[in-house]
């Protein structure tokens, strides 16, 4: 069986919050197909490297100097992208399917969040490339036990 290759759907606005949902639920998607293929973990591959990307895009955007979102929320969402990183490269490395759970976790309430807000003309998207207003998800620091705890703002 071969990993799907095209898109399922597509972002429906030029809205930089809703497109940047819609590809966090896809990169999503398309990990979870490829963990459940058995194709001795080329899927998985591509799927973890599409998921690297991405976060490599919103990384660069936001330690852009002229980003528009709160110093806070950006450190915190750069924050959140470094642990993706280790989570990625882990799977990268074992390209074990089972042990996707917490970049899909994170992957879908940073979308969550953003499709919540994509309504709101002023809102900031991730990447920054709206208004100067904060309203993306921010994850809190993590815990003791080093898991994070993510508190999606109204």
């Amino acid at each position: 069986m071969k990993a799907p290759n095209g898109y399922m759907s597509r972002p429906s606005a030029d809205d930089p919050r809703s497109t940047e949902a819609w590809a966090l639920g896809e990169a999503s998607r398309r990990l979870a197909l490829a963990a459940k293929m058995n194709d001795g973990g080329e899927a998985l591959r591509e799927a973890l490297r599409l998921n690297a990307r991405l976060w490599s895009i919103f990384q660069a955007a936001l330690s852009e100097a002229d980003c528009p979102l709160p110093q806070a929320v950006r450190e915190n969402v750069l924050t959140l992208s470094l642990m993706i990183d280790r989570h990625i490269m882990a799977r990268l490395g074992d390209l074990d399917g089972s042990k996707i759970g917490p970049i899909l976790d994170i992957n879908r309430a940073i979308a969550e969040g953003l499709a919540a807000k994509s309504a709101q003309p002023a809102a900031a998207s991730v990447a920054g490339a709206a208004a100067p207003r904060a309203a993306a998800p921010v994850p809190a620091k993590p815990t003791a036990g080093g898991a994070p705890v993510m508190r999606v703002s109204a």
